[in-house]
């Protein structure tokens, strides 16, 4: 099945002077009210600049942090708004609030090919809770709903989900598109043979696309820190190294289910070990002579050299999850080296986003460029390539009676 089946693309939507209800993922980093990383800006300015270009009156709408109690200056999307001005070249007009007179007043005066950015969604308690109130209150002002949020549409949000229902002319942008149609390529039928490499911390975080990447890949290489619970399953002694003792269990059934699967398995042969996080060099050495008081925090080179000649004759390449502890020199070695070779195969690839993005991204050169697809979103990624059905992506593919 086409993974865009039954999503209609702003491409094909009427927005010709409509006021265009766009949901974006400003969720920016921000030191103080300064942005540290503007990536999820530019990833929607191709739908923006699209839909101003085509006289749509653009009313953009994000969410930005975790605010407890209403509205909270330090989670205002003001430095967003500021920052978009600054990439179209025009004024963004913030107005204080997402719904009512305040938002009202400002998205009745646009014309078109004007844009303004709502204040934070998430002022108001009711957008995580899908409320239909809230989702009418902000029908009101748009003809015609887009949704360009990838990082958002694995939750039932009233901005991502209730609000898409209300709204006969709806579709996705152009990051969206863009996320379904890789993404479906490695869930649908992805060629093989067929390499997944996952990694981070824990094994507990991964259950469930572990089990389902079982079931399609030809080859499961696992690093990072959750290896050490596999390593730990299979007798080595991790010493002072991250393991999750109380999936040992799981994780010697997953080996068992991937053998009986004729799933290849790869875990780390060798790891650089330090005595604390802080350490400003390791030692690699083998699995079998981890040295009391030492922990692994990342791959060893006789590792990378594993993991990496399986690249060479794949032809899908999934990543997610780092070798390591790689935002320290010391230990990003094995990261950047999987990220390298993963972008010199001639494999599609596709990295699921979050630490793998940064990652890959970190790792120097055009190591990024050369990737097919790298995702803006881990959480909405990983639960997409589980085989799970997204909320903000499903409610896309029905018409509103």
């Amino acid at each position: 099945m086409n993974p865009l089946a039954g999503i209609r693309s702003i491409r094909e939507l009427p927005i010709e002077n409509k006021r265009l209800f766009l949901r974006v993922d400003f969720n920016v980093p921000l030191d103080g009210a300064r942005i540290t990383d503007d990536s999820r800006i530019r990833e929607a300015l191709p739908t923006i600049k699209h839909a101003l270009e085509r006289g749509a009156r653009v009313v953009c709408a994000s969410h930005l942090g975790r605010p407890k109690k209403g509205p909270e200056a330090k989670y205002s999307l003001e430095p967003a708004a500021l920052r978009l001005a600054e990439l179209l070249g025009q004024d963004v007009t913030l107005p204080e609030d997402c719904v009512g007179d305040a938002a009202e007043k400002v998205v009745f005066d646009l014309r078109g090919g004007q844009v303004c950015l709502l204040e934070n969604l998430r002022f108001h308690a009711e957008e995580e809770k899908d409320d239909e109130a809230f989702c009418k209150a902000l029908a009101k002002l748009a003809d015609v709903y887009v949704d360009d949020a990838f990082g958002c549409v694995h939750r039932a949000h009233a901005s991502v989900h209730g609000l898409a229902m209300l709204f006969r002319e709806r579709g996705c942008g152009f990051l969206l598109e863009k996320e379904i149609d890789a993404l479906g390529k490695i869930v649908g039928a992805p060629e093989r043979p067929y390499v997944a490499v996952l990694g981070g911390a824990k094994v507990s975080d991964k259950i469930a696309v572990v089990e389902s990447l079982l079931e399609r890949v030809s080859s499961l290489v696992i690093g990072g820190a959750m290896a050490n619970t596999f390593l730990a399953a299979r007798g080595k002694n991790m010493q002072a190294s991250l393991v999750e003792t109380d999936k040992l269990a799981l994780a010697r059934t997953i080996l068992e289910k991937a053998q009986a699967k004729k799933v290849d398995v790869a875990l780390p042969v060798d790891v650089v070990v330090a005595a604390s996080t802080a350490a400003t060099e390791g030692q690699p050495v083998s699995v079998d002579d981890v040295p009391p008081g030492k922990m692994a925090l990342d791959i060893g080179p006789r590792s990378v050299a594993d993991f990496t000649r399986r690249f060479a004759d794949a032809k899908t390449v999934f990543w997610n999850g780092p070798m390591g502890l790689f935002e320290k020199p010391a230990f990003s070695a094995g990261t950047f080296a999987v990220a390298r070779a993963m972008a010199d195969s001639r494999a599609f690839t596709v990295v699921g986003g979050g630490d793998s993005a940064a990652a890959v991204h970190a790792a120097g050169g055009d190591v990024a460029s050369k990737m097919s697809h790298i995702s803006t979103g881990g959480g909405a990624s990983l639960e997409l390539v589980e085989g799970k059905k997204l909320p903000g992506i499903e409610i896309l593919r029905t018409v509103a009676t």
